[in-house]
Formats: C-alpha cells, sequence, structure tokens
C-alpha cells in the first residue's frame, strides 16, 4: 500500500519504511508528526481525494532536522549596471522514515500534525526550543518599561511682559527667541543703542531687521500710546 501525501507545496509517493527529506517541520528528532493531506492512496482498492481523502494519514517519526546542497545563485547584469553577485543557500529540510499509512481514522489519532515552519509566524518559530530544553519552564521576555518622555523645556518666565508680536515684522517664533535672550518689554527695545542692535543682529541672526522694520521707534510709539 502507499499514499500520496502533499506537505511544503510538494508532493511525495511513500510506502511504509521509507525515509525522506521534506520541507523543514515544527517538530524534534524522535518525535512522531502525522500528514493529514492524503491525495491518493493506493494498492488493492485505490483511492483518489478530491482534492483530499478525508481520514486518510501518513505517519511518520522525525529522525533530524538537516539542510539541503549548497545551490550557488550567480546574477550579472551586463548593461547599465555592470554588476555581479553570488549568493549560496542551503535549504531548511526534515528528514522523516515514514512509519504508517493509515486509509481512515487519521482524524481521531491524536497524532501531532506535521506542519511546516513556513506556516508558522515569527513569534511560534522563536517559541520552539531544542530538544535539551524541553521540560523546562518557558522563558517570558519581561515587559519594557516605557522610556520616559524627555520633560519639556520650560518657557521663559514672560509673566507681565510685553506682547512682542506687536513690532512689525515679529511672530510667535521670533517673539520666543527674544524672551530666551531675556528682552521681554517695549522699553528694553526702545533703549537699545547702536552696539546693542548690532549685538541683537549677530546673536539672533536678524539681519538688519531691527533697523529695517524700526522697531526703536514703535517700541517708543507703543509706550507712549
Amino acid at each position: 500500500m502507499f499514499a500520496v501525501l502533499k506537505t511544503g507545496g510538494k508532493q511525495y509517493k511513500v510506502q511504509a519504511g521509507d525515509t525522506l527529506r521534506v520541507e523543514r517541520l515544527a517538530a524534534e528528532a524522535g518525535e512522531t508528526v502525522q500528514f493529514n493531506e492524503i491525495l491518493m492512496l493506493g494498492g488493492d482498492t485505490p483511492s483518489v481525494g478530491s482534492p483530499m481523502i478525508t481520514g486518510a494519514a501518513v505517519q511518520a517519526t522525525v529522525i533530524d532536522q538537516i539542510k539541503g546542497e549548497k545551490l550557488i545563485h550567480y546574477v550579472k547584469r551586463r548593461r547599465k549596471h555592470s554588476s555581479q553577485r553570488t549568493k549560496g543557500h542551503r535549504q531548511k529540510l526534515t528528514l522523516i522514515r515514514v512509519t504508517e499509512i493509515l486509509a481512515s481514522g487519521g482524524d481521531k489519532t491524536g497524532v501531532k500534525a506535521a506542519i511546516g515552519t513556513g506556516s508558522l509566524s515569527a513569534s511560534a518559530k522563536a517559541a520552539m526550543t531544542p530538544a535539551s530544553n524541553k521540560g523546562a519552564a518557558p522563558k517570558v521576555a519581561a515587559p519594557k518599561a516605557a522610556a520616559p518622555k524627555a520633560a519639556k523645556a520650560a518657557a521663559p518666565t514672560t509673566a507681565g511682559a510685553d506682547d512682542l508680536k506687536k513690532l512689525s515684522g515679529v511672530g510667535p517664533a521670533l517673539e520666543k527667541k527674544l524672551h530666551e535672550a531675556g528682552v521681554t518689554s517695549f522699553a528694553q527695545i526702545a533703549a537699545w543703542g547702536a552696539d546693542d542692535i548690532a549685538a541683537f543682529d549677530e546673536k539672533l541672526n536678524f539681519k538688519g531687521r531691527i533697523e529695517r522694520e524700526g522697531w526703536i521707534d514703535q517700541a517708543k510709539a507703543l509706550i507712549a500710546g
């Protein structure tokens, strides 16, 4: 009696006692797994599934987790890029030995289903532990403490300060810069001399804006008004 089973996107014709390599399964060496996707059963009374045979199964013992032969992949681009690249790859496989072919009752055996690692999520793969750690309590990653948010820099004290935005060309951002430079009132600006104007032009990168906009005259007018 033989069976045609499907696993890892491939089909295999097997008999009891056969040893074959299949796409990597989520199982450890020594475990018994069961393939439930059976396409055909052969023998005295052949049976073909549509597409699978209900209740049929193939059981196998995992011998080892192995890698296939090394494959070399070479790419060369002659035009435009003129590049070349060589990559090597060894496919991850599972070596199994078929122990039994069940024509029916496979859905009631309770044997672990053969699941390819390609069907598992990244977290499920990470949860798989080697046989040496079998029975040990699973490690649970401690939740990461939320990084404390950087406290916002305290805004300069502007209580009782004049509204410097009344000056021509001064917006919220420029007013903030003036406050940080210690200028909070029209009286301070009205008292500026040539040295003060040059210093603030350099400090705040105003490039002549103070004289061009006439801030000193505006400040005096606002104080008087």
